[in-house]
């Protein structure tokens, strides 16, 4: 044979060997497929983007310092309330916060106080851009003491929140909207009392979630609802009370609002964590306590736990992996690291003892999964995949390590118990507290007797 017959015998060899290696890399998706225009150029379809994932942050309640009745108010305008939490707040595509009272300078207090079981806050305004400046975009306004001054009271918050670019929700009107990478995501806020918003009615707010549920991609429910203190650390399917005053079934609400096209619900109200669950690939933190409540709320065992959730969902609210941050609120008060992770451990074990069948999947620290839907998955297999899964970051915070908080010296870093010894104790309180006096420490610790 000739060299000019071997020659074009070897070229159209190659030539093969090349096409056929397009195509099987393309069929595989490591390379897009080789296509031809009508032109006759050759080109590449690229291969589908990843899927697109939402970060969610929440926090529970918030109260950066009153004026009323008396000043109790943070140094430097707040400027540190919030340092350790701001990295990660700020890496996140949304994140939320229950604002626990007014931000205003209105004078008409609409409670009448003395009575020992009745509170007012008041936030002056220039505490405000703490706000901003820590990464919020959204807060609710559907609580028991976002009417405290009123009317006005109430305006001048929103008015505030505006000006600071921090979208809101509240019990009637507003629904704060975004859009992250063409994903349309609602937030509204629910609570207890009258109508409108009121978790009580909750064939009312299961119309108003499922008319909203085809405007937005993802739809967020935050509610404040529950009974209040250091007993109420367990959820209940049953009606909740607190001196009295009905507050609501949590668990019949948030499946409800689910079932209606919500996709996530962050609780609060309790001023102390609660467990969550996986409902219908939906997920629910059913409270998130106490965040920064400065000089406003007694501090001492979980009512000083401060978690901060992290949550990923798709592009059409299923959950997908979490985080919860663990911070403590050491008197006057204020989120401060903490590397025991007494929070993670709290909600962690709530999740397991109240949902046993929905809770979530947790790691040894920090993240939380979808529970594996295959049942035939052993204990070894599972801890090899959550094991994998823990090195994943959800967001990446800035690398400046922050403060750490010193562990309560009330509490040990053990898990609670189903049935605690720790009793309640005032939650909220109307006068400049008594945190680093011997006083405090000594009814803090017969507490826990």
């Amino acid at each position: 044979m000739s060299k000019r017959k071997l020659s074009f015998l070897a070229a159209g060899l190659i030539v093969a060997v090349l096409g056929i290696a397009g195509i099987v890399l393309a069929s595989t998706g490591v390379v897009g497929k080789i296509i031809r225009t009508p032109e006759g150029r050759v080109d590449t379809l690229k291969p589908p983007p990843p899927p697109k994932r939402i970060t969610i942050a929440a926090v529970g309640d918030i109260m950066m310092g009153t004026d009323y009745p008396a000043p109790r108010l943070p140094s430097q305008n707040g400027a540190l309330l919030f340092k350790d939490a701001a990295p990660i707040l700020r890496a996140v595509d949304i994140a939320f916060g229950n604002l626990e009272g007014p931000i205003t300078c209105s004078q008409g207090c609409t409670k009448v106080m003395g009575s020992g079981k009745t509170f007012a806050f008041r936030c002056p305004p220039s505490l405000a851009w703490n706000l901003q400046d820590a990464g919020f975009d959204v807060m609710g306004l559907a609580n028991n003491h976002s009417m405290d001054f009123g009317g006005q009271g109430y305006w001048e918050t929103k008015k505030i929140l505006d000006s600071l670019g921090i979208k809101h929700s509240g019990k009637e009107g507003d629904v704060a909207g975004f859009v992250v990478d063409d994903t349309k995501i609602g937030v509204i806020a629910f609570a207890v009392g009258g109508p409108p918003r009121s978790i009580l009615n909750i064939d009312q707010c299961r119309e108003e979630v499922s008319k909203l549920s085809s405007e937005y991609d993802i739809l967020v429910v935050s509610f404040h609802g529950g009974t209040e203190g250091t007993n109420a650390l367990h959820t209940k399917n049953e009606q909740e009370n607190l001196y009295g005053e009905p507050r609501g079934n949590v668990i019949q609400f948030a499946h409800a609002m689910i079932d209606a096209g919500a996709d996530v619900i962050i609780g609060h109200g309790p001023h102390v964590p609660r467990g969550m669950e996986i409902y219908k690939d939906r997920i629910i933190a059913y409270s998130l306590g106490n965040f920064c409540t400065y000089a406003c709320m007694q501090l001492v065992a979980e009512l000083g736990y401060a978690p901060l959730l992290v949550v990923e969902v798709d592009s059409i609210g299923r959950f997908q992996q979490g985080e919860v941050h663990s911070f403590l609120q050491i008197p006057p008060g204020g989120p401060s690291k903490d590397t025991t992770e007494k929070a993670f451990k709290l909600m962690r074990d709530m999740s397991l003892s109240d949902f046993p069948a929905t809770a979530p999947s947790f790691a040894k620290s920090l993240k939380f999964y979808s529970a594996p839907s295959d049942s035939t998955l052993t204990k070894e297999q599972l801890q090899t995949i959550l094991d994998s899964l823990n090195k994943i970051e959800i967001v990446k915070p800035d690398t400046i390590k922050p403060a750490s908080a010193a562990p309560l010296s009330i509490i040990s870093d053990t898990e609670i118990s189903k049935d605690s010894n720790i009793k309640t104790v005032p939650v909220e309180m109307n006068k400049e507290p008594a945190a680093e006096t011997d006083s405090l420490k000594n009814e803090a610790i017969s507490d826990t007797n």
